[in-house]
């Protein structure tokens, strides 16, 4: 089983590099970034996300009903309104969702609630991530939807092999009551749990009424998550500029006897649920000017040989600069943008970057971080 599994995530990882193709490419939506200081709590409490502007907020005129019962939402049944944010350094992305609605269906103990359904795909590598998408790949004829599976494959193999793999699904209720927060669609619910996710919510109505619900959450996109546990996952990278694959969908009970009045959707695709491609393009984006200074030096390094304690510096300051000046911290120095440098004797090393440009200067210093033997 574990070869096929190898076996079906390279294949599956190289279709999907020749058919990758996001939803809607007439825009790209935005991920705020979050200062490092302000950070948003999770308590159902939007305060912290007053920082972020109205470009940054998706609303139900934006989406659309795809079970072709509603030519267009109405505000009076139905108003969201959605917003992602990232932090540099965290592999997390956190959502806030406001919803009023004219009834809120959440008094059955299963999968029938209002539900805000999110799909994530870190990397954008797109395709399947159920198991009965993925097995349609394994057919020359496959044109999509109508296709049959594989079946020397077995639904099980299938399912434990791929599902939530590389892309994740999360059905999260809106209110939660008894019940978890989500439902993990896919075979890796450990996903949901700290330290991989949090989520709180804040409403005062009963089931049956109206009223406004507020939901925080942040949760871990993965490049790949498995059934085993998090000791194999991989999370994602996320870095200034970077696009993922997201789209969601609010699914609307109006009745606890019906199936859901409505499924709003930001992709145009109802399959977006279980085809990563079918997703929508989302940025993360570097900090808005008022949070950052004018110019700011910042900077890494890679030891790339420790045998002659060779050490690449790489300059990842922002702003306008003109001239850069390294003290490596052992009488040499470099005015390169990005120098390499070796050590003649072993020790910890205090090494200092000063930029300079039209807008002023920075300095950086890291005390013993550059340590060689």
């Amino acid at each position: 089983m574990k070869l096929l599994q190898a076996i079906i995530i390279i294949q599956i990882s190289s279709l999907c590099a020749q058919a990758l193709a996001l939803d809607r490419t007439e825009v790209t939506f935005k991920i705020f970034q979050f200062p490092a200081n302000m950070i948003p709590r999770i308590d159902g409490d939007a305060t912290d996300w007053n920082m972020v502007t109205d470009d940054y907020r998706i609303r139900t005129d934006q989406l659309v009903d795809d079970s072709g019962r509603h030519d267009a939402a109405d505000p009076e049944n139905l108003d969201i309104c959605l917003r992602v944010g990232w932090v540099k350094g965290l592999n997390r992305l956190y959502f806030l969702y406001e919803a009023y609605d004219n009834y809120w269906d959440f008094s059955l103990p299963t999968l029938h609630n209002d539900e805000l359904e999110i799909v994530v795909d870190g990397d954008a590598s797109g395709g399947p991530l159920i198991d009965k998408e993925h097995k349609k790949l394994w057919k020359p004829e496959y044109v999509g939807a109508a296709a049959d599976g594989d079946e020397r494959i077995s639904d099980a193999d299938a399912n434990w092999a791929i599902h939530g793999a590389h892309a994740q699904n999360y059905h999260i209720f809106t209110p939660a009551k008894d019940k978890d927060w989500t439902m993990v669609w896919g075979v890796q619910p450990w996903i949901k749990e700290l330290p991989f996710a949090n989520a709180a919510c804040n409403y005062d109505f009963q089931p049956g009424e109206s009223g406004k619900l507020t939901l925080e959450f942040w949760i871990t996109p993965f490049d790949y998550a498995g059934p085993e546990g998090p000791e194999r996952a991989v999370p994602s990278l996320l870095e200034v500029d970077k696009i993922i694959g997201l789209s969601f969908a609010v699914l609307d009970y109006d009745d606890v006897n019906n199936n859901h009045n409505c499924f709003w959707n930001l992709s145009r695709h109802h399959l977006m649920y279980g085809h990563a491609s079918y997703l929508c393009a989302f940025k993360l984006m570097p900090l808005e000017p008022q949070f950052r200074k004018a110019i700011q030096a910042d900077w890494s390094f890679q030891i790339i040989d420790m045998e002659r304690r060779l050490v690449a510096f790489q300059d990842q300051s922002f702003g306008e600069i003109s001239s850069w000046h390294w003290d490596f911290g052992d009488g040499a120095s470099s005015s390169e943008q990005h120098p390499i440098h070796g050590y003649k004797d072993a020790g910890s090393y205090v090494v200092i970057l000063d930029v300079k440009g039209p807008d002023g200067e920075s300095r950086l210093s890291k005390v013993w971080d550059v340590t060689v033997k």
